[in-house]
């Protein structure tokens, strides 16, 4: 193992930066608009240097959205450890989609505003495995729903399609700094979604308390998982 040193560090905060300025990039201009020089220019550093962390912007892309689903299902196992049913687990699905508006945002915008694009592209096997084992567990706890009688019957797959489909195009509507805080938002979002599946959907409304134990959980799982990725006030705003 090579000695710490001055080198080690400056190189990982370097690299560090070209992702975060990446990522930033294409969120507000999308993949294509994104390119090197511009990102170079940005940190003050030459296009070869980008080359030499990363090689290519495939490569970039590949770093973030590999990133993005590690720091997600590192939340869901937070979560899960302190939610066990399946309608708990359910609800905190959904309040953890709502709140990646505000929590690692700038990641959250580049992830989903590309990923069906680049989803099956060579070289995105171990993201496409990230977001398979993602899904998976959502299906799993609808399918435990059903199997305990707490939740209707229905096609667990196309549930979860439901879900991805309305928290994944927030980031084209939803504004942090807008009048509707991303708790109400949230409560909204677990009210609609819980009600449709629960047998007694009177339940939604304690699922979807933005001061309720899930909210709370969700909360706390968000602040202790994504760490450094925290953007601006989401260290406040996640709970």
């Amino acid at each position: 193992m090579i000695a710490a040193s001055d080198a080690g560090p400056r190189r990982d905060s370097r690299r560090g930066e070209i992702l975060e300025a990446f990522t930033r990039a294409v969120a507000e201009r999308g993949y294509d608009g994104t390119n090197f020089g511009d990102l170079a220019a940005e940190l003050g550093i030459s296009k070869g240097t980008i080359v030499h962390h990363f090689g290519t912007k495939d490569a970039l892309l590949r770093e973030l959205h590999e990133g993005y689903m590690r720091r997600r299902l590192a939340e869901v196992r937070i979560v899960w450890a302190r939610l066990t049913g399946p309608a708990e687990r359910l609800a905190a699905f959904v309040h953890l989609g709502v709140r990646y508006q505000v929590v690692d945002r700038w990641a959250t915008i580049a992830f989903q505003r590309e990923v069906v694009r680049f989803a099956a592209d060579p070289g995105m096997e171990t993201s496409q495995a990230l977001r398979a084992e993602y899904r998976e567990l959502v299906e799993s706890v609808l399918a435990e729903g059903v199997a305990v009688g707490r939740f209707r019957p229905g096609d667990e797959r196309l549930r979860t399609l439901q879900l991805f489909g309305a928290v994944h195009w927030m980031w084209t509507w939803f504004d942090p700094a807008g009048p509707r805080p991303v708790a109400e938002v949230a409560e909204s979002f677990v009210d609609s979604v819980l009600a449709g599946v629960l047998i007694d959907p009177r339940e939604a409304r304690v699922l979807a308390d933005p001061d309720g134990e899930v909210a709370r959980v969700v909360g706390a799982a968000l602040v202790a998982g994504s760490g450094p990725a925290l953007d601006g006030d989401a260290a406040r705003t996640a709970g």
